[in-house]
């Protein structure tokens, strides 16, 4: 055993998925608003040095809503949403790992490329990241199942029939309650996930620990900072719902700019490993 691994540091960063892990317990930060701030900055900045990236990576999720928008609105071929939908929290956790290898890669004083990139993306199926995906898609589910549930409880199996050719049953009574009842539903499963993830899918591409350890430090995280971290659901939620209003099309910047920026806060939320050089020191 090496005087490095005496010491309880990590594995590097290119580890198989047995190697050992850090002894040490990822330690949670307190951050303030500015850091949101900060981090968005950063998020703006990285996008801006290697836009090509953000772009192609964003672009899966705007064809990915686009092909969703013409089901429902043109070929009115419901069928196809599911498997189309469910692609999004499948394939989303591996994606966003190229915008933190990006980040990471300028924070090491390199220049990121495709071959680093998405060599990193798909060395994560040896890793932790799929069981993060795995939760994504079994909230999804959840989330399916409970709309269905209150579209059900307000409007029973009648209106059913006529909702794919109209929406006009939205704005009624009942169908602005269902609307307050489903976002609020909707809302505490987001948040939840948010918890769970926020932190947890960085801190798995950067360290080599588990992803039920990631999932408890990210919770950490958020309730240490409870307020800071609920604005930051929300500024992620409202930009997000901002970028699909036009076609989807505001989601080629405000996606990568967003991840861009989650790896940046993840850096100020849990603390370097002891003897780690320190976040945006070119010899991290």
């Amino acid at each position: 055993m090496t005087a490095t691994e005496t010491a309880g540091s990590e594995p590097p960063r290119n580890a198989p998925p047995n190697a050992p892990r850090a002894s040490s317990f990822p330690q949670v930060q307190n951050i303030h608003f500015g850091d949101l701030a900060d981090a968005l900055g950063k998020g703006w900045r990285d996008f801006r040095r290697a836009p090509q990236f953000g772009l192609a990576i964003a672009a899966l999720f705007v064809v990915g809503g686009i092909v969703i928008y013409l089901q429902l609105t043109v070929m009115q071929s419901s069928w196809l949403i599911l498997p189309v939908a469910v692609g999004f929290p499948l394939i989303g956790p591996f994606v966003v790992v190229g915008l933190y290898e990006v980040s990471h890669q300028f924070e090491t004083g390199g220049r990121p490329d495709w071959s680093r990139v998405l060599h990193r993306i798909f060395s994560q199926k040896d890793r932790q990241i799929p069981s993060i995906a795995f939760v994504v898609t079994f909230f999804f589910g959840i989330w399916f199942f409970l709309a269905h549930l209150v579209f059900a409880l307000f409007f029973g199996l009648g209106s059913i029939t006529n909702s794919s050719s109209s929406y006009d049953f939205l704005l009624t009574a009942k169908g602005l309650e269902m609307l307050a009842v489903g976002s609020a539903v909707g809302g505490v499963l987001a948040f939840l996930l948010f918890a769970l993830s926020v932190v947890s899918i960085p801190l798995l591409v950067d360290r080599e620990i588990d992803f039920v350890t990631g999932m408890i430090v990210s919770v950490q995280a958020v309730t240490r900072n409870p307020l800071v971290m609920l604005c930051w659901a929300a500024l992620v939620g409202g930009l997000t719902l901002l970028a699909m209003l036009p076609y989807f099309l505001g989601l080629l910047v405000v996606l990568p700019v967003l991840g861009h920026a989650t790896w940046h806060l993840y850096r100020r939320l849990v603390a370097p490993e002891s003897g780690a050089p320190e976040p945006g020191d070119p010899a991290a």
